[in-house]
């Protein structure tokens, strides 16, 4: 039998908080309204090969009544177990108790009991009758004190829980860190000794879907500026006059997939994470204005300096001092489209007339062209603002439900964080993608940043 945990506990103590933070996924129903959580529902929760079961209860709703009923024919400690099992069968008991009887019937099914408290809210002895049902069962149990508001109350909690329960965890489950929350798992381990095997796997596990999802984080980025530097959009036509009318359309169109692409990196990312219902502050991620809101570029590129000194790591070409110059102020003064400075050379990319002809039909035309994207600051701006995002959602626990805040990564700043050759490596691989050349080991460039990210994060 794989390991499996009823999260019990009075209604709207942040039991689904917990499944939600433990399961690593938002898909889980949290609301500040007592009765969310209706019928048990079972998460498996996979990580790698291992595995176990997280199962959300309802809260208990008459618990005097049922330990009353319990009480009727006073049994002695060898048979309280055998009353719960009555309790369970009994036609009027589940016509009355329903809530009771949905909570008791995985624990009594095999399940160890997590008991969730407030540790914001004032101990009373109305909880006595919750946890006496538990000691009923007979079953493996932990207390966690998730202290929702503060921590006002955690002391009294400790000392009550403390009588009911061998193991008490103070648990929050909106601010739990990753290392929270593998001590959380190597406590379920203690409590239940046949376990301890699994849990120990479960915690390596763990350990290795981190770092998959580092990886997988980096490719997103990858293939995501690997698109967006090369891409360009044209149409080919005859006549000089028609190319020139197409300019406004083909300059909407550039934009608009430019913007959605680096929108959908985002939205892959997120989904990486588990983080499926997070409402995104989309100006904070789509910068201040938009992705060609060139002033903002230095606040989350390079600056001339920094440009230079990449340049130089790279070993780009004389001729990459024109993309240098135009990287700076006389850059910032016009709009992608006017001169088309950031993009390929003209928006008029082809206006060459052919002059071979086969049976007298003209070989070529005209080409109204936007892009690609040649300037040596645009990977740095992208990658600055995805690796923003990398940073809130790798830290972001999966109870926490309110928007994301505003902010901004230093592409600058992460780079002096990085050895000379790590440094070296990534700037030959983005002067590269600038120049519209492939990058074949573009997600090994790229990872040194992620995994600084990760572990100061996790430091954190």
């Amino acid at each position: 039998m794989i390991p499996c945990f009823a999260v019990v506990g009075h209604p709207n103590k942040g039991k689904s908080s917990i499944v939600s933070t433990l399961a690593r996924d938002d898909r889980v129903a949290i609301s500040m309204q007592s009765g969310t959580t209706s019928v048990s529902e079972y998460f498996d929760i996979k990580m790698g090969d291992e595995h176990y079961q997280l199962v959300d209860t309802p809260g208990f709703q008459r618990a005097r009544k049922v330990l009353a009923w319990l009480n009727q024919s006073n049994p002695s400690a060898d048979q309280r177990c055998e009353r719960i099992q009555q309790f369970l069968s009994d036609p009027s008991c589940n016509a009355i108790y329903k809530d009771e009887i949905e909570l008791l019937k995985p624990i009594m099914a095999g399940a160890a009991i997590l008991y969730v408290v407030d540790g914001s809210r004032p101990y009373s002895a109305e909880y006595e009758a919750e946890m006496e049902i538990l000691r009923w069962t007979g079953q493996p149990s932990m207390a966690l004190i998730n202290p929702i508001v503060n921590d006002d109350h955690v002391q009294s909690w400790k000392l009550a829980l403390g009588q009911y329960f061998s193991v008490v965890r103070v648990f929050n489950a909106v601010k739990a860190q990753r290392q929270q929350h593998i001590d959380l798992l190597r406590a379920f381990g203690a409590i239940h000794q046949p376990w301890s095997r699994a849990i120990e796997l479960l915690i390596n596990a763990f350990a290795g879907d981190v770092a998959k999802q580092t990886y997988q984080s980096c490719f997103i980025a990858a293939k995501m500026l690997e698109e967006l530097t090369e891409y360009q959009v044209g149409q080919k036509v005859p006549v000089k006059a028609q190319a020139q009318s197409l300019k406004h359309i083909l300059e909407q169109q550039y934009y608009q997939w430019m913007r959605q692409r680096e929108l959908a990196a985002h939205d892959d990312l997120q989904r990486l994470y588990h983080h499926h219902h997070i409402a995104r502050d989309k100006q904070e991620l789509i910068l201040p204005d938009d992705l060609f809101d060139t002033e903002k570029w230095y606040g989350w590129g390079l600056d001339r300096k920094q440009l230079a000194s990449v340049a130089g790591l790279a070993g780009a070409a004389a001729g990459g001092a024109l993309d240098l110059a135009v990287a700076g102020h006389s850059f910032m003064l016009g709009a992608l489209g006017g001169g088309a400075i950031g993009s390929s050379a003209a928006w008029l990319g082809a206006d060459k007339l052919a002059s071979a002809k086969v049976k007298g039909l003209p070989l070529g035309g005209y080409e109204a062209r936007f892009g690609p994207m040649r300037n040596k600051n645009f990977p740095y701006v992208v990658l600055g603002r995805y690796l923003f995002s990398y940073q809130l959602l790798y830290n972001r626990n999966h109870a926490q439900r309110d928007r994301l805040c505003s902010g901004e990564m230093s592409v600058s700043q992460l780079l002096e964080k990085l050895s000379l050759s790590d440094k070296k490596t990534l700037s030959v691989a983005l002067d590269r993608l600038s120049r519209q050349k492939s990058v074949p080991d573009l997600t090994d460039a790229l990872m040194p940043l992620f995994e600084f990210i990760s572990h100061d994060g996790a430091a954190n």
